[in-house]
């Protein structure tokens, strides 16, 4: 099947052709017909089918029909995703698409100021895609009004859900008209998403181009089981291959991505990274360089992967395995895309083959284990988390073992120390030990084994003379 058959209109078909497609994916052959007809979708579909355009070609043929419409422009049709990456590459999709039908677009999202992104949407849109929470703040200043909507499309909803906006995501449907197309896709399907697709779908038609949660056939899977230490070696070796063209690592957090760019670096390997905690101007700058082939690698945390758009990604290696199942899918599906081949490397340690096991249950396959490499973890190489030796509680021991563990028992052929010169238990205050008369003092005990003569032991002043002494000397004893 061609474009040509799906009923678009002339300006569409124009946009489609200058991008280099002339025949629809599968999902776009199955959702493309439904949508124009005004239904509720339900689509599963993972990254890199083409999805995008699916739901935004025959949104924008709609819009294009009510360009006729006398009036100012009123915001028509709102689209909801979970990342920043994501929304700017949607929107970037309308513009591209809609180029030739005069229907204008426009984005927002948090991380950085919203003044431009303000005078986008007074300037008027008929589509605005959003991130749940800088749409709210706009909503709470009133400079957003949702109440002309008449299209809310929710994408990658399992990501949204996943990210904790499911309440966020409801509040600002609430305040959508209830007369309305929703289209709801999702990488996955899980409980969650069909219960969100439950309470917003009217009689939705449902689009599944592949079994949920399965990769695409185009990518070339593969995992290397390696000691954590090895890890580092290993990339900076596959990343010398050049066939690696242009590849995307995944790490678990966002220090892991700084290190392992840091890790690159000192071994000449010029890489990015793209997180969470990277300024939007950043982020926007590393993906760019990415995309025009300057970096040939990208370092990417599950939160930034849904945002990363790019044709050409030849590998995707999981530096670290990802601990939910569903980000496997999402992150290979990073290649492979726009119906090219792509290969997907994950390396795995001893404490991360319970994830492997998990992502092999969800996609319903076993990931082929390579070996023979230099860094393989096997047998005895492997290292696995040693199990702690039960250590034996420790009882109190008796008298006398307590003697002998503790001061060294006294021969008894030593004579015994006297008792001045054993440290009593706690010092008595200095007045406590001043007579209470004014008689001196009785001269300590010598012990026999001291050989110096006792030191004359100092009169203490008489208690009657404490009101005549000085200031400073009633202090000092006060104190002392």
């Amino acid at each position: 099947m061609r474009f040509e058959e799906l009923n678009l209109i002339e300006p569409l078909l124009r946009a489609v052709r200058d991008e280099g497609y002339t025949e629809p994916t599968p999902i776009q052959e199955q959702a493309i017909g439904p949508l124009l007809s005004g239904r509720d979708m339900l689509g599963c579909a993972q990254t890199g089918t083409g999805k995008t355009a699916a739901f935004a070609l025959p949104i924008l043929q709609k819009l294009a029909a009510d360009k006729g419409m006398t009036g100012p422009r009123k915001l028509r049709v709102l689209v909801l995703a979970p990342t920043r990456e994501l929304a700017a590459q949607i929107n970037e999709s309308f513009q591209v698409y809609g180029k030739h039908t005069g229907v204008a677009s426009a984005v927002i999202f948090g991380g950085v100021g919203q003044e431009p992104q303000v005078r986008a949407i007074r300037r008027g849109v008929d589509v605005l895609v959003a991130t749940p929470g800088r749409l709210l703040d706009l909503m709470g200043q009133g400079l957003v009004k949702l109440n002309t909507v008449d299209t809310l499309v929710l994408d990658e909803a399992d990501r949204m859900l996943d990210m904790g906006f499911v309440r966020d995501v409801r509040k600002i449907v609430a305040t959508v008209p209830t007369q309305r197309q929703t289209l709801l896709f999702s990488a996955t399907m899980a409980p969650d998403v069909q219960e969100l697709a439950e309470d917003l779908l009217r009689n939705p038609i449902r689009v599944s181009v592949t079994p949920s949660a399965t990769t695409v056939d185009r990518i070339v899977q593969s995992v290397y089981h390696v000691t954590t230490s090895d890890k580092r070696p290993l990339l900076e070796e596959l990343l010398r291959d050049p066939k690696v063209e242009r590849a995307l690592v995944f790490t678990r957090t966002k220090h892991g991505a700084d290190k392992v760019v840091k890790n690159l670096d000192k071994a000449g390997i010029e890489a990015l990274a793209i997180h969470g905690n990277k300024s939007q101007n950043a982020r926007t700058r590393a993906l760019d360089r990415f995309k025009s082939g300057e970096t040939r690698v990208l370092i990417a945390t599950d939160i930034a992967a849904r945002g990363i758009d790019v044709d050409g990604v030849s590998h995707v290696i999981n530096h670290d395995l990802p601990n939910i199942p569903d980000s496997y899918v999402h992150r290979i599906g990073r290649t492979a895309r726009a119906g090219a081949d792509g290969i997907a490397i994950s390396f795995c340690d001893a404490e991360e083959r319970p994830y492997l096991r998990d992502i092999e249950k969800l996609i319903r396959k076993a990931v082929p284990v390579v070996k023979g490499h230099a860094f393989e973890a096997n047998g005895a190489r492997e290292v696995a988390p040693a199990p702690r030796q039960a250590q034996p509680q420790a009882r109190r021991p008796q008298s006398s073992q307590r003697q002998a563990q503790g001061r060294p028992q006294q021969p008894r052929s030593q004579a015994p120390q006297s008792r001045s010169t054993q440290r009593p238990a706690q010092e008595p205050r200095r007045d406590d030990r001043r007579p209470a008369t004014s008689q001196p003092p009785a001269a300590p005990r010598r012990s026999r084994h001291e050989n110096r003569p006792p030191q004359a032991a100092a009169r203490p002043a008489p208690v009657a003379d404490r009101g005549t002494a000085p200031p400073q000397e009633r202090i000092a004893r006060d104190w002392w």
